[in-house]
């Protein structure tokens, strides 16, 4: 949803304008946008932060992961909340807006940021895709699990579909996950998770 807004803004004035309402907003090339969760894209955003907390801990990383994460990308009018933000502890004390306002612009703090896509899919395969690889973010998912996405982007038939973009040479290299397949990361070369496991926490019957 499209906050009404008289001017574009900037980054600066979209942080000084954030309200503390409990509600998450973007800020997509000047434009405020709402993001109006559902139960089901809350669900599996909940189910990958406690599967991906318990493989940090067992492998004993120096990762954490935010409840709320502001992405600044390169661009000066854009700012991105990620329904999953894997953060660096080794690099956060570089990042100049942290303490005072959650917010990382360095990519190598990210190694993995994940979106859940929703109905506001051209967003993620299109602005975020884009401006993580700029920032060098070394892994990004899309998680589309109610197969939204164009099929330009997912395959046709359209289904299901968990996309891995893996930064290579300074460009994203993707793969197409689907049902009854393992998801295959290089941030998290031992995780053991399936498609199949990730939808059905969304409690949708594919």
């Amino acid at each position: 949803m499209i906050q009404s807004q008289a001017r574009s803004l900037s980054f600066e004035e979209f942080l000084a304008w954030y309200p503390e309402d409990g509600k998450r907003y973007e800020l997509i090339e000047g434009a405020i946008v709402e993001m109006p969760p559902t139960g089901s894209h809350e669900d599996l955003s909940g189910f990958l932060v406690a599967e991906l907390n318990w493989e940090i801990r067992r492998q004993n990383l120096p990762y954490s992961i935010p409840r709320t994460c502001i992405v600044k990308p390169n661009i000066s009018r854009s700012g991105y909340q990620p329904d999953v933000t894997i953060l660096n502890r080794e690099f956060v004390a570089d990042e100049p807006l942290w303490r005072e306002a959650s917010v990382v612009q360095n990519g190598r703090t990210i190694p993995l940021a994940i979106e859940v896509v929703s109905t506001n899919w051209r967003d993620d395969y299109g602005h975020k895709l884009i401006e993580y690889e700029a920032m060098g973010i070394a892994e990004y998912w899309l998680v589309d699990y109610r197969a939204l996405g164009a099929v330009r982007y997912i395959g046709k038939p359209k289904q299901p579909t968990i996309t891995v973009c893996q930064l290579i040479e300074g460009e994203y290299q993707m793969q197409r996950f689907i049902t009854g397949q393992n998801v295959r990361s290089q941030i998290f070369p031992q995780l053991e998770l399936t498609t199949d496991t990730i939808f059905q926490s969304a409690e949708l019957q594919n």
